[in-house]
C-alpha cells in the first residue's frame, strides 16, 4: 500500500514554497531561489545595467506613426542667369518709372497751361458739329443766352440755307454742262462752294454766335459788316446778270 503513494521518481525534489510568504526573507535563509515567484512576485530583482547588455536599445517611435528619411538633393541654382534677369527686371522697372514721370510732367504742364487759359478768359471750344463729323464747335441750348436763342437759330438756318442754294448751284451747272454749255461755268461753280461755305461762317456766322455768347459789340459790328455783303451777293446771284459767263455760273436761285 505504501508503494501507491510513492512519490514522482522523475519529479525534482522542490521546497514546498508559500506563494504568500515573504520572499526576500527566504531568499535569504535558502540563498538563491530558483523561480522568480510568478505572477504573485513582489521581489526587487536586481537588473543588470545597460552597459553590460549585447544590444543597445532602440530610439522610443510613437505608437501608430511611422517615419521615413527622405535623402536630400542638392539643386544647383544658376546665379550666372539669376543674376542678368534680375538685372532685367531693374532695368524694365527704372525705364517704367522714368515713362510715368514723364507723363506726370506733361499731365502737369497740360493742367498749367489750361489754368492759364482759363485765367485769361479764353474758352476752349470742343468740335461738336456735326454729329458724325464734327468740323466746328456750335452748343447754342447751353452757351447762347435764353432771349438770344431764336435770333441765332435763325441764323443758323440762314447758313444752312446757303449750303444748300450752294451744292444745288452744283448740281444745276453740271446739268448745263452736260448739255453743252462748257466746264468753265461748272468750275466757277465748284469755287464758289468751296469758298462760300467756310466764308460765311467765318466772316458773319461765328462772329455772331459769339456776340450773342459773350454780348460783345465789337463782334456784333463784324457780323453786320459782312452780313451786308453776303446779302449783295445772294441779291446777284438771285438776278443772274449776263456778266460772269451770261449769269450761268450762278443759277441757284430760281
Amino acid at each position: 500500500m505504501a508503494g501507491r503513494y510513492d512519490k514522482n521518481p522523475f519529479d525534482e525534489e522542490e521546497e514546498e514554497v508559500n506563494p504568500f510568504a515573504d520572499t526576500t526573507a527566504r531568499g535569504k535563509a535558502s540563498g538563491q531561489s530558483k523561480f522568480g515567484g510568478g505572477l504573485f512576485s513582489t521581489s526587487t530583482a536586481s537588473v543588470p545595467p545597460a552597459s553590460n547588455s549585447r544590444l543597445s536599445p532602440l530610439p522610443p517611435e510613437p505608437a501608430g506613426f511611422s517615419y521615413e528619411r527622405e535623402a536630400t538633393v542638392d539643386i544647383p541654382l544658376d546665379t550666372a542667369s539669376g543674376g542678368s534677369r534680375n538685372q532685367d527686371l531693374k532695368k524694365k522697372e527704372k525705364e517704367l518709372q522714368a515713362k510715368e514721370a514723364e507723363l506726370r510732367r506733361r499731365e502737369q504742364e497740360v493742367r498749367r497751361k489750361e489754368e492759364a487759359v482759363a485765367r485769361a478768359g479764353v474758352v476752349l471750344e470742343e468740335k461738336n458739329w456735326p454729329p458724325f463729323f464734327p468740323i466746328i464747335h456750335h452748343d447754342i441750348a447751353n452757351e447762347i443766352p435764353i432771349h438770344l436763342q431764336r435770333l441765332q437759330y435763325v441764323a443758323f438756318s440762314t447758313y444752312l440755307g446757303l449750303v444748300l442754294c450752294l451744292l444745288w448751284n452744283i448740281i444745276a451747272v453740271t446739268t448745263a454742262w452736260i448739255k453743252g454749255e462748257g466746264v468753265r461755268i461748272w468750275f466757277l461753280a465748284i469755287i464758289f462752294f468751296i469758298a462760300g461755305v467756310p466764308g460765311a461762317y467765318v466772316l458773319w456766322y461765328r462772329p455772331l454766335y459769339r456776340a450773342f455768347r459773350n454780348e460783345s459789340a465789337l463782334r456784333f459790328g463784324w457780323f453786320f459788316l459782312f452780313y451786308l455783303l453776303h446779302i449783295a451777293f445772294c441779291i446777284f446771284a438771285a438776278v443772274a446778270p449776263p456778266i460772269v459767263f451770261r449769269g450761268k455760273s450762278l443759277t441757284y436761285v430760281p
